[in-house]
């Protein structure tokens, strides 16, 4: 690996699942969620209104994700929208973003006192991701 040694990087308190959420971006929602519907053999629950379309994929337990069609939706280049998990505050990984060189775009946002809070980030490459974490 170049010289670079791994024990360097250990974390002691490491993180059981690093994404808790995905997002895959649709302009044809229906479509879309015909698509995952049929090569999974599943029926995803959607909700539709004016502004946006989602379409969950159904889990009991471990990494959700949904369909989401809406005004920021762009399949490709732009890619589906990672939810990484924050841990027991996604603020202590918020605030390394930009250390590391990388751009805070939201803040730490509430999503609903169930689902906890998310932040938006651009990282060193120019990804979008997410952070997610229950506080």
């Amino acid at each position: 690996m170049g010289g670079l040694s791994t024990n360097k990087y250990k974390k002691t308190n490491a993180i059981k699942d690093y994404v808790s959420w995905f997002e895959i971006p649709a302009v044809n929602f229906k479509q879309a969620v015909a698509f995952y519907n049929k090569i999974y053999g599943i029926v995803m629950e959607t909700v539709e209104n004016e502004s946006v379309s989602i379409a969950f994929f159904p889990v009991k337990t471990g990494i959700g994700g949904a369909i989401v069609s809406n005004v920021g939706s762009a399949p490709g280049d732009k890619g589906p929208l990672l939810y990484l998990n924050g841990g027991e505050d996604l603020n202590r990984v918020l605030e390394m973003v930009e250390p590391a060189g990388g751009r805070v775009v939201m803040q730490k946002t509430l999503i609903n006192e169930e689902s906890g809070y998310f932040a938006i980030f651009i990282d060193s490459e120019g990804h979008k991701l997410a952070l997610h974490s229950k506080n």
